[in-house]
């Protein structure tokens, strides 16, 4: 869920991860369009959109358990480390 900018409210699915830049890409949100030119004789320009990476500092996961927003913990069990819903525990 996007909790900063334009976008505020809306939920979707991260496509792609840019850690790097400490940014992501959600489906459908951010979207911006690009004039591009042909490249070949015969061929045409478009418009083509595309959705623009977001900073995670505005994106928020979403419980699959609760259904809430929420930060995330980690629990240790054993070798095994899993990512726990700070509301509900799930």
């Amino acid at each position: 869920m996007v909790i900063a900018g334009k976008e505020r409210g809306k939920t979707g699915v991260v496509s792609r991860a840019l850690p790097d830049d400490n940014t992501i890409i959600i489906e459908g949100l951010n979207t911006r369009k690009r004039h591009v030119k042909p490249r070949r004789a015969g061929q045409k320009g478009e418009i083509a959109e595309f959705s623009a990476p977001m900073h995670v500092s505005n994106i928020q996961l979403i419980c699959h358990v609760c259904g809430k927003k929420t930060r995330i913990g980690y629990e240790i069990k054993g070798s095994e480390k899993r990512r726990v819903c700070k509301k509900c525990g799930a």
